[in-house]
């Protein structure tokens, strides 16, 4: 089995990273899976161990914004105004890439994604090795990112040295990183984040438009990482419940079939279990309308290892706060509308 690191452990972490091992962080958005950025063998492994596609790129994660310079070959005025803004946090910066960068860290792109966590053990960690990390969500290809340190370990065993453990049982936002591409006077999204369009634009007076997975699949290069393959989906079929379904249509799709598995705010459950109270139903909260996005990853995972064989998600109307959910949710799954 995997170590356990806590805070007294991260010398030892940053040791076994220097020595080409793979350690997996925590962050505010989703656990990353950690290797040296220029260690080519330790990268290659990270792609083994997660079955990641060659041609997916992967994040870095840096200490300070000077670390920037390591990497990149240059740092545009308005890319210096979002990590000033912005860092430490959930934005990731596309850059161009230097020369003499391990390829692999860049999946031949000439660009990098840079961003700098805001988990101070994991800025701890990453001064001490004293060199960027690569840090892709730390589970299996195509899986619900990790939230909480058993996730690290459910998906990766003894495959890696292991995990750096937070003190909040939870990460803080829940999905990934705000992934944004830089023109001279225009941001463009092109992962949707905690970081909204607004938020960017009020920071610095640019217009900001977000890229459609198709508009970037139509594209020579692909430059974010959760464009291009499926991403974040359980075992089991998700199926969507719009955010307009009555209790009738909820207790229509659900009755439909059986060992069922329902991830809804606290407030849908307690008016499901009241209308479906003789029904075997497994649920899981995604809280409040606050909290949808930093429990939809530990809510998928839960009730995949439960007995349901079918899960149900409510989605909402598509807004600022639920704008990134949604995104991840409609990867995941298909609308209730298409069950047979």
């Amino acid at each position: 089995m995997s170590k356990l690191f806590y805070r007294s452990d991260i010398p030892e972490a940053a040791q076994l990273l220097r020595a080409g091992e793979l350690v997996a962080f925590p962050t505010e958005t989703v656990f990353g899976l950690g290797a040296l950025a220029n260690d080519d063998q330790a990268i290659q492994r990270v792609f083994q161990v997660k079955g990641r596609p060659g041609d997916n790129p992967l994040i870095v994660h840096v200490d300070s914004i000077q670390r920037v310079e390591q990497l990149a070959s240059e740092i545009s005025p308005i890319a210096k105004q979002l990590m000033q803004t912005f860092w430490p946090g959930p934005l990731t910066i596309i850059f161009p890439v230097k020369r003499g960068i391990v390829s692999n860290l860049v999946s031949g792109l000439p660009t990098v994604g840079i961003r700098m966590p805001d988990q101070p053990l994991t800025l701890e960690l990453i001064r001490q090795v004293d060199f960027p990390l690569v840090g892709p969500s730390a589970n299996l290809s195509g899986k619900p990112s990790p939230t909480q340190y058993t996730h690290v370990l459910d998906d990766f065993g003894d495959q890696i040295a292991g995990v750096i453990v937070p003190r909040t049982p939870l990460t803080s936002i829940g999905v990934e990183s705000t992934v944004v591409a830089l023109d001279t006077e225009i941001i463009y999204i092109l992962r949707p984040g905690a970081i909204t369009a607004e938020m960017l634009h009020q920071a610095t007076g640019a217009k900001v438009i977000e890229k459609t997975a198709k508009e970037q699949l139509s594209e020579e290069r692909i430059a974010s990482p959760g464009v291009k393959y499926k991403h974040y989906s359980p075992k089991q079929p998700v199926y969507i419940i719009p955010p307009d379904a009555t209790l009738e249509q909820w207790e229509e799709w659900i009755s439909s079939t059986s060992h069922v598995g329902v991830l809804a705010t606290q407030k849908t459950i307690e008016a499901l279990k009241l209308r479906m109270a003789k029904l075997s139903i497994i649920y899981e909260t995604l809280g409040t309308m606050d909290t949808v996005s930093q429990y939809l990853y530990r809510g998928l995972r839960a009730l995949d290892q439960s007995d349901a064989k079918i899960i149900f998600v409510e989605s909402f109307e598509d807004d600022e706060r639920t704008h990134a959910y949604l995104n991840r949710l409609n990867r995941a799954g298909q609308p209730a509308e298409t069950l047979k």
